[in-house]
């Protein structure tokens, strides 16, 4: 357990260091839900324009996942493994790229990070998205490249470990294929009644 601990902190400081100006304002940027409210605009006008009457219990599906990964990752496994963020871990502290906000504070997120909920939430829109247009459209595996976007930019900023975002793409992922099999069994018993 320990050699995977060191490997994951290694393959951290790796990636967190790859930094520049212009990527610190841009990966705080997209690490922000604000960011992607075209995207999640532009896929509920696709839900809706495709299932119309049925979009409601889609939508429902679609937070059922979210508050799913948001309380297994936040509400257990952090609680749980209390594993510090590497921003507040005192034997990385000078070795990690911090970067500041605008009101000149150094973002470090909060004290634990294991799993990452910005991967489970990703994961699970991603996934769940995947499952639920992939026979319409073609291009919608995309949103993969959305997500590990979003957590990559989680490491950058300091936060989270490989392994956190791992755990957390992987949660999401579980999570929504999980619910996407409930929707598609209600689906199924509401037309074969």
């Amino acid at each position: 357990m320990e050699t995977l601990r060191e490997l994951d902190q290694q393959l951290f400081l790796l990636l967190n260091g790859f930094h520049t100006p212009v990527l610190d304002y841009f990966m705080m940027f997209i690490s922000q839900t604000i960011a992607w409210i075209p995207l999640y605009a532009y896929l509920l006008y696709l839900i809706v324009r495709e299932h119309k009457k049925e979009s409601w219990i889609i939508l429902i599906c679609i937070a059922i996942t979210i508050v799913l990964t948001d309380r297994i990752t936040s509400g257990l496994m952090k609680p749980y493994f209390l594993r510090l963020r590497p921003s507040h871990e005192p034997a990385l502290q000078h070795l990690v790229h911090l970067v500041k906000q605008r009101n000149g504070e150094f973002y470090k997120g909060g004290l634990y990070g294991f799993a990452s909920s910005h991967a489970a939430n990703t994961f699970g829109i991603a996934t769940f998205f995947f499952l639920l247009l992939r026979p319409t459209h073609r291009w919608i595996g995309l949103l993969f490249a959305w997500a590990i976007l979003v957590t990559y930019s989680r490491i950058y900023l300091g936060v989270h470990y490989p392994g956190d975002v791992l755990a957390g793409a992987l949660v999401g992922a579980v999570c929504a294929w999980i619910v996407f099999r409930l929707y598609r069994f209600y689906k199924y018993r509401s037309h074969h009644p």
